[in-house]
């Protein structure tokens, strides 16, 4: 008979002890009593190890003494003690009674003691196993974590957010820390899903109204480097942004900013779908009438938001221009935002005439962002004026003005691109403004078209106005010649080129376009043969050839094309986004001088039309000549018809020259200049030496031009500092320079105020290639529209849309939204369906 050993009792981390020292019948009669069977052991889940495999491979999931070999890993524990130094929890199966057949003691074996980690929440197969995890670094970190407090111990639980795939290696938990280091991130207790925050709260800016990634319908993906790749993912930054621009209109509007921390009610996806529709119409310059069949084909192409079963009446395509009303109030929100945030502000007025004599105002404005010193134009609408004085007008800008919340003393620029704003400016207009506005300095230097010239100016030259009707004449002749002729498809070509109407009932100023003078001036032979073949059968065709072949025609037009290049060069320095002011005073001082010159001395063009005539004697008549010019005998060339040509020269040129100073006063060209000096810093001397006395009589001019917002003594003791430092940021253009200084985060915003100031009112300055490309924008819309609107009735709005009108993904449909239905209800709005 075999004696059997003593049992073993397991002791803490593996070690056993026997329980007695006696013989096999002592031992066998201390023998634990026995306990139930555990049920039998699932298969393992697919792709799972077994023991032996587990074995094969090195790996670390040992086998007890008491266990030769099993499943391990889906054991439970049956009777745990505890460990409380540790965190180790113990684990005893139960031996086996005497007597028993032999089959039980066999399986009973197989039965494993194991260990269980509270602290780590693992289980530990072995005592080898429980003693190499104990002495690990990843256990005595935890351990010290929770006698700190820093960790709260699992107590065997599971954590929040178990991942609901069973069939997975290692089951993925929720992280509470997490939420420490990504604000954003909300975790569901109930559906064990994690959520981003700003992602749902920006979820109305998708176009069909879905969500745009996982994390905004949420995701059970609990792994770190996910968050990490949400966190940089264009979808999550571009959420951001929206929230951020949202929070701070809604901040200062509404001034309740602890609305924005709860998550935004998802707006209906149809909604967003037909004022998308809207507003993209407007932008790309739709006709209103075509908003039901787009809607219909969004639907054909199965456009989800627009396929719901019902709609509401208030969004149906005959509320087209209600809806308009609603997007453009959300932009005019943001202008007075803009405009209140800004410390100074340029305004730009700009009067335009349609065919039926219609006089309408638009206006736009330039303002400063005190965040990042950037500048923006804003266009706050078209305005139709009765016919009037020039008060009108002024009382129209006023109450712009007040509607807008503009305070008079943000006035700092006025700039007026119309010919009889500038015609009327000594007149009234600019006057009553500088009332108004104590800061108020005109400068009026957007060009109209591509050239400054304004020809209205100059309507006192009698010979101008018959030139005029001339050329007149001949682009409407031969404006739709359908010949071989190149020299005649050239004056189509100039139609199309400056988009001029010849069916407008406006006079058009051909003497300020300078390609149609110079299409008259290339195809002048061609159209004087033409003329004399036609000459017999129409009386038209022969007047117009013989005030072609007169020499005054053709100099005048050679004294055209010298001056209009002139001006056209000089409209586009101020086209140049970042203009540099300290050539403006130098250009136009250049350009009044050329002007002087050529009173006295003809022009390139004028000369060389002078040395190319010919001149043959008269038979019949002694002392007289015959001219010719090109094979072309040219008409009233007699010594009193030259030196009458002569007075007119000098009377346009003079004329020219007095519009120019006109519109460039000695005043503003100084506070130009003065600006450009002190502000930068390309014009600063080359050496620190001499800087002493640099800019200090620019300086002196504005801080009496802006006494009223600046504090001149303290300007003038922080000069010495300011140029120093200006000196050492040579590598900064005279924009970057302001827009360091206004912006109100920098140090030198708060080393030198006044600076500041100043430096806010160069950058409302109303220049720029943005600028120019707007008011272009508008002309074109409002020409467009009043030709398919019988009334102005929604035009500044639709305008508005097109002009400022920022991305569809930018824009908040959700406010509009609130707007148009604001609107409605509130009986302001009719209805229109029935």
């Amino acid at each position: 008979m075999r004696r059997r050993g003593s049992p073993r009792l397991p002791t803490p981390y593996g070690r056993t002890a026997p329980v007695g020292g006696g013989t096999g019948h002592t031992a066998a009669a201390r023998t634990l009593p026995s306990s139930p069977l555990p049920p039998p052991l699932p298969p393992p889940p697919p792709g799972a190890r077994s023991p032996s495999r587990e074995r094969a491979a090195g790996g670390r999931m040992l086998q007890t003494a008491a266990e030769p070999g099993g499943w391990a890993g889906m054991k439970r524990p049956l009777s745990p003690s505890h460990s409380p130094e540790s965190g180790v929890r113990l684990v005893e199966a139960a031996s086996c009674p005497p007597g028993q057949p032999e089959q039980r003691m066999k399986r009973e074996k197989k039965h494993q003691s194991f260990t269980l980690c509270e602290v780590c929440n693992i289980q530990l197969n072995s005592a080898t196993q429980a003693q190499i995890h104990y002495n690990g670094k990843s256990h005595q970190k935890r351990l010290k974590q929770l006698n700190k407090g820093k960790m709260p111990a699992t107590q065997g639980k599971k954590p929040a957010g178990e991942t609901s795939n069973s069939n997975k290696k290692c089951k993925r938990y929720f992280n509470e820390h997490w939420k420490e280091e990504f604000t954003w991130l909300e975790f569901d207790y109930e559906r064990k899903l994690m959520f981003c925050i700003e992602c749902r709260q920006a979820l109305v800016k998708n176009k069909h109204g879905k969500a745009e990634n996982a994390f905004t319908v949420g995701t059970d993906n609990f792994q770190r480097h996910a968050l990490l790749r949400h966190v940089t993912s264009g979808a999550h930054r571009q959420a951001l942004a929206v929230n951020r621009e949202q929070l701070a209109f809604e901040t200062r509007v509404h001034g309740r900013p602890e609305l924005r921390s709860v998550i935004k009610v998802e707006v209906n996806p149809e909604k967003v779908a037909v004022l998308t529709t809207v507003y993209w119409m407007a932008k790309e310059e739709i006709p209103d009438e075509k908003c039901s069949s787009l809607l219909d084909f969004q639907k054909f192409n199965l456009c989800q938001a627009l396929l719901a079963p019902e709609h509401s009446e208030f969004y149906h395509p005959s509320g087209i221009r209600e809806m308009q009303a609603a997007i453009a109030k959300v932009l005019h929100n943001e202008d007075r935002h803009r405009i209140k945030a800004s410390p100074f502000v340029g305004l730009v007025v700009d009067e335009t005439v349609d065919v039926l004599e219609h006089r309408s105002l638009a206006m736009f404005t330039t303002t400063v962002s005190p965040c990042n010193g950037q500048t923006s134009a804003t266009f706050l609408g078209s305005f139709e004026l009765p016919a009037g004085e020039t008060s009108t007008v002024t009382g129209k800008v006023g109450e712009v003005m007040r509607s807008f919340g503009i305070p008079t003393m943000k006035i700092t620029w006025l700039s007026a691109d119309s010919t009889s704003l500038v015609a009327e400016r000594l007149s009234g207009v600019g006057t009553a403004l500088t009332s108004l506005c104590p800061l108020l300095t005109e400068m009026h230097c957007l060009a109209r078209g591509s050239s400054l010239l304004l020809a209205e100016s100059i309507v006192s030259i009698e010979y101008l106005q018959k030139y005029e009707t001339t050329v007149d004449a001949v682009y409407r002749l031969y404006s739709n010649f359908r010949g071989e002729n190149n020299g005649l498809h050239e004056l189509r070509s100039v139609l199309d080129l400056c988009e001029i109407d010849l069916g407008s009932s406006k006079a058009i100023h051909w003497t300020s376009i300078f390609p149609a003078v110079e299409a008259i001036d290339s195809s002048w032979p061609t159209l004087v043969l033409l003329l004399e073949s036609e000459a017999e059968r129409s009386p038209v065709a022969h007047g117009l050839c013989e005030e072609l072949k007169k020499f005054q025609f053709v100099a005048f037009t050679k004294i055209l094309l010298d001056v209009l290049p002139i001006f056209q060069k000089l409209s586009r320095f101020f086209q140049i986004e970042d203009f540099d002011l300290s050539i403006l005073k130098p250009i136009v001082s250049a350009t009044a001088t050329t002007l002087q010159a050529q009173k006295s001395a003809s022009g390139q063009n004028l000369q060389e039309f002078l040395n190319e005539m010919n001149e043959h004697p008269r038979d019949d008549r002694e002392g007289e000549s015959r001219f010719y010019y090109k094979g072309v005998e040219l008409a009233n060339c007699s010594k009193v018809h030259l030196k009458h040509f002569e007075r007119l020269k000098e009377s346009y040129l003079e004329s020219v020259r007095g519009n120019l100073l006109d519109r460039f006063p000695s005043s503003v060209l100084e506070a130009i200049s003065s600006f450009s000096a002190i502000f930068n810093p390309k014009c600063y001397p080359q050496s620190l030496e001499d800087i002493g006395s640099y800019g200090v009589s620019e300086l002196n001019f504005l801080l009496q031009a802006y006494s009223r917002v600046v504090v001149s003594e303290r300007a003038l003791s922080d000069f010495p500092l300011f140029k120093r430092i200006v000196f050492s940021l040579s590598q900064l253009s005279f924009k970057d320079l302001c827009v360091k200084l206004v912006y109100s985060n920098s140090e030198m915003h708060e080393l030198f105020p006044d600076f500041a100031v100043l430096a806010a009112i160069a950058l409302a300055l109303p220049l720029g290639s943005v600028l120019t490309k707007k008011i272009s924008r508008g002309r074109e819309l409002l020409k467009r529209g009043r030709s398919h609107r019988a009334k102005d009735e929604g035009l500044s709005d639709l305008m508005k849309i097109a002009i400022d009108g920022p991305a569809i993904n930018e824009f908040d449909f959700a406010l509009a939204i609130e707007y148009y239905e604001s609107m409605r209800e509130s009986g302001f709005i009719v209805a229109q369906v029935k």
